[in-house]
């Protein structure tokens, strides 16, 4: 079928497997680039189809990392196209078998108990144990393994209504938003579905069927951002998720500390991801940001993101400070002095009529359409492609649907 962009919300409800093959090659070739890698021997990532998860699967493959990769996405079915982690998760096996480097995917919902055990079977199967944990979950509900009580998290902020500037990036329309604060009861299910109980469980099982190695990492990533977005996201509910991952990660850290492992918080720049994209304000933001550090020439994408985390921080010999909480700052070169006062001068001035000049709205729009695998200049979108891609390492599960 020929494949286009439709367009719902924040989402995109097709995406293109050619599309999302050269966006995950390119990231692939990316890292290969940067030169040899001392890093992860086996790795487990949770959250690996999209965004920054899929960043680190391809800086994995870059080091030989032998990576096992878990996530919950949509085959093809009748006239709908798969989904763009599903296209992202089948090239990256294609790419990495065809380099000779294991890589296997699991997909179902990873706050399940079934998946963890399955993952925790697949590892010990395959690899005995796993030196690198990345927790790169993104999803908006959760129903609890335990409970079976279903939570969906808001973007609300708490205590007081929220009013302030946003763009609507597709129809290119800036406006006002006013948000009413959250609830008792969301703010318990933000925290829920997008805090730290989670990685704990997944942690503590492995730890449990001694499947971490000596000296193990894990890490989850997580977002600060400028006091611009504060009120709708470090003080809303999704900060509150955020403050409760790193109570998680505070944990966990004293558990591993006894095997020499470690938990992290890698605190990231802020860039286009189909989580982003739902934020109010994120998005105007994003535009700003994007203009000032391209003029700058310190803007960076995912997996130069992780490039650094990995080389700079994770596996050097000399890493560089971390923050007063213990977390790495890759968000250092976002909340510079010069590039946030840049971006709060324009702030005001920004309007439907002058979007396109003092913004990179173009750059969002393009990162956007890429994460569903359009924008890409090698594909003809006018052409018709195979919709029915198998993932390699559950093609049977996949012919079961």
């Amino acid at each position: 079928m020929i494949i286009q962009p439709k367009v719902r919300g924040f989402i995109c409800t097709t995406a293109h497997p050619g599309g999302c093959e050269k966006m995950v090659e390119e990231q692939i070739n990316y890292a290969q680039a940067q030169g040899a890698l001392n890093g992860p021997k086996n790795a487990l990532i949770i959250g690996a189809s999209t965004g920054y998860g899929l960043a680190t699967r391809a800086s994995c493959l870059a080091g030989k990392t032998k990576t096992i990769g878990v996530s919950f996405e949509k085959p093809a079915e009748d006239s709908r196209t798969a989904s763009a982690g599903w296209y992202n998760t089948a090239a990256f096996e294609h790419i990495a078998h065809k380099h000779k480097v294991y890589a296997k995917s699991i997909n179902g919902d990873a706050f399940s108990n079934a998946i963890k055990q399955q993952t925790a079977n697949l590892i010990r199967a395959d690899l005995g144990q796993v030196d690198l944990v990345v927790y790169s979950l993104a999803s908006p509900r959760r129903t609890h393994p335990q409970t079976g009580e279903v939570s969906t998290s808001v973007l609300k902020p708490i205590g007081k209504n929220f009013s302030g500037k946003t763009v609507d990036p597709i129809r290119g329309i800036v406006k006002e938003i006013t948000l009413e604060p959250a609830t008792e009861a969301e703010i318990a299910d933000t925290v829920a579905v997008m805090g730290g109980e989670d990685w704990e469980m997944w942690i503590n099982l492995l730890r449990k069927e001694n499947l971490l190695a000596p000296g193990v990492i894990t890490l989850a990533y997580t977002y600060i951002g400028p006091e611009l977005t504060h009120a709708i996201y470090k003080d809303g509910t999704i900060g509150r998720a955020k403050e409760d991952l790193q109570q998680s990660a505070n944990r966990l850290n004293q558990q591993l500390n006894h095997s020499g492992g470690q938990a992290l918080l890698s605190v990231n720049k802020a860039l286009v991801t189909q989580a982003s994209s739902a934020i109010p304000v994120v998005p105007l933001y994003i535009s700003l940001l994007f203009k000032i550090m391209k003029e700058k020439g310190t803007h960076e994408g995912c997996v130069e993101q992780i490039q650094r985390l990995f080389r700079q921080h994770l596996y050097s010999s000399a890493p560089p400070p971390r923050d007063a909480a213990g977390r790495i700052r890759l968000d250092d070169l976002e909340m510079q002095a010069d590039v946030q006062q840049k971006v709060a001068e324009l702030w005001p001035q920004v309007t439907t009529e002058n979007l396109r000049k003092l913004t990179d709205i173009a750059g969002y729009l393009d990162d956007f359409y890429r994460l569903f695998g359009f924008n890409s200049k090698e594909i003809d979108y006018n052409s018709e492609v195979e919709v029915n891609i198998p993932i390699e390492s559950i093609r049977e599960a996949y012919e079961s649907i």
